[in-house]
């Protein structure tokens, strides 16, 4: 019996009230991909008490590094950007047209909030969306789409000059309202969990580093990189200057328990039942057998997919930057990915810190991740 409580107590601690007051403040504040600063300082003013310095790069991506003396490196990774859109157009009527900057999903946007991030500051606008009333049909194949090129934006101003004394302009971005908030049965929802989840995860391992004074035999740098969602480029651009030795990179990725997700062609994961692990040819099997005995090892569950030709996250970036990286992606389950309602589970970000946390203490420069 006191094993077990020792154990549930050991358990809670991979999430503090403190951290969970950083994470709400981390999600509510806005980084859309090419203007990550705002959260990047947010991250890094968390992240300087763990590590022994920091720096980053000239597209904002945000590193910091515990025993940067050492030679052998081993980079734990997320991304810091979330999905926006572009200003593109403003007609005189005072509405305005966009483009996507990143993955946004068109039909999540009609009557949904914003903020439109101008020079004079945040304003607030809505997706605006012709009423039922208007548009309704007995042939329902004729019902209007959302789509990137009817889709608007409407602040309150009715001419393009009320738009521009907003400090509105041609390239302002866009993000949602929408933020963070908790649901029953620990489950947190907002949009951008994709992937600050991730950020916040590795600033955990850096902190249980640092509190239960653990001495790495290597360099640990704790890498929060901008652009993934138009490509994993602040990966690539930081995997080439670091020149690690060794990338473990987290992300999110499908809980496909939920109608209309095809288990076929997603696999079978579900929120609440631990991080996820993955084949595919960009994730180093050697590696990859050491995370999955450190999970056996210290009774944390994890769930199995495959990838094909491409991971689709930042593990692309790592593995095949300058000679090569020995890589690994542990992905936390989450549901309505690039929406504003993402959905993911208490228990899995504890697990998923756990296990990047624990496979760090197993790490070190004699490691034989060698195939041949």
């Amino acid at each position: 019996m006191a094993k077990t409580t020792i154990a549930n107590k050991k358990k809670k601690s991979f999430i503090s009230d403190v951290s969970l007051q950083f994470l709400r403040n981390y999600i509510n504040n806005a980084s859309p991909v090419g203007f990550e600063t705002s959260g990047q300082k947010l991250w890094l003013e968390y992240i300087k008490p763990f590590v022994d310095s920091h720096f980053s790069d000239p597209y904002g991506t945000a590193v910091g590094v515990v025993n940067p003396e050492k030679t052998f490196k081993v980079v734990i990774e997320a991304h810091a950007d979330e999905i926006s859109w572009f200003v593109n157009y403003i007609n005189p009527e005072g509405l305005l047209y966009l483009k996507r900057n990143g993955g946004v999903d068109p039909q999540i946007a009609p009557s949904q909030r914003v903020f439109i991030h101008g020079r004079k500051g945040p304003v607030k606008a809505v997706f605006g969306w012709p009423a039922i009333h208007t548009r309704i049909s007995n042939n329902e194949s004729k019902e209007p789409q959302p789509k990137v090129d009817n889709l608007f934006l409407d602040c309150g101003a009715r001419t393009k000059k009320e738009v521009e004394e907003l400090g509105i302009h041609v390239g302002s971005v866009v993000t949602y309202q929408d933020g963070f908030d908790e649901l029953s049965h620990d489950y947190y929802i907002g949009r951008a969990f994709d992937n600050r989840i991730g950020g916040f995860m590795i600033a955990e391992v850096a902190r249980l580093v640092k509190e239960k004074k653990k001495q790495l035999p290597y360099a640990l740098y704790i890498v929060n990189a901008v652009q993934e969602e138009i490509g994993l480029r602040g990966a690539e651009m930081i995997a080439r200057r670091i020149k690690p030795n060794v990338a473990i990179i987290t992300d999110v990725t499908h809980d496909t328990a939920t109608p209309m997700v095809n288990k076929i062609i997603e696999g079978e994961i579900a929120c609440g039942k631990g991080p996820s692990l993955a084949y595919a040819p960009a994730i180093h099997n050697k590696l990859l057998g050491l995370v999955e005995e450190v999970a056996k090892r210290n009774h944390i569950p994890v769930q199995w997919r495959t990838l094909s030709r491409s991971t689709g996250t930042d593990t692309d970036s790592f593995a095949y930057a300058n000679e090569g990286c020995p890589s690994i992606l542990i992905s936390i389950p989450l549901r309505y990915m690039h929406t504003t309602v993402e959905m993911l589970h208490k228990k899995d970000i504890g697990q998923t810190i756990e296990l990047m946390y624990e496979t760090l203490l197993n790490l070190n420069p004699r490691t034989n991740l060698s195939y041949l």
